[in-house]
């Protein structure tokens, strides 16, 4: 097992029409606004920019993420990651009943050495410090939908 390589999913219903979801997620430059975790987004072009996210443990993570898909008509936004972390993340907003479920996918290899040397004995908290992460995301774009 390679102990560096993760793959998450975060399911998140969401009492908001699919088109308004998708609107919030499309513009990364403002998740810090509503996500705490995700401490600073810097874009460098219409496709490309800079992230800095950091959870309850006291390590930042920074990455360049490139947009490869961005198709609002099917709900998909997806990125393709290097720096601490390398691989992809995709965001896919469909319709669930009166609201939306926003589905998240990432897989990723680690690159930042103290997470790497620490990778077996720590991957419990670093998969715990994920989900604390999404969670608190997912509290913060509620707000953020329910101000929009």
């Amino acid at each position: 097992m390679d102990w560096n390589h993760y793959r998450f999913r975060s399911l998140w219903s969401l009492p908001a029409p699919p088109a308004a979801v998708y609107a919030v997620l499309e513009q990364p430059e403002d998740y810090p606004r509503w996500w705490p975790q995700i401490r600073s987004v810097t874009r460098l072009d219409d496709s490309t920019g800079v992230l800095t996210i950091r959870s309850f443990l006291p390590y930042d993570m920074t990455f360049t993420a490139h947009r490869t898909r961005h198709d609002p008509d099917s709900g998909v936004l997806e990125v393709t990651m290097t720096g601490d972390i390398e691989g992809w993340a995709r965001w896919t907003v469909t319709a669930e009943g009166r609201g939306t479920l926003a589905r998240y996918d990432q897989e990723v290899r680690v690159h930042k050495p103290l997470l790497r040397r620490l990778a077996l004995p720590c991957r419990p908290l670093f998969r715990a410090n994920h989900r604390l992460m999404m969670r608190s995301g997912r509290r913060g774009l509620l707000r953020r939908l329910e101000a929009v």
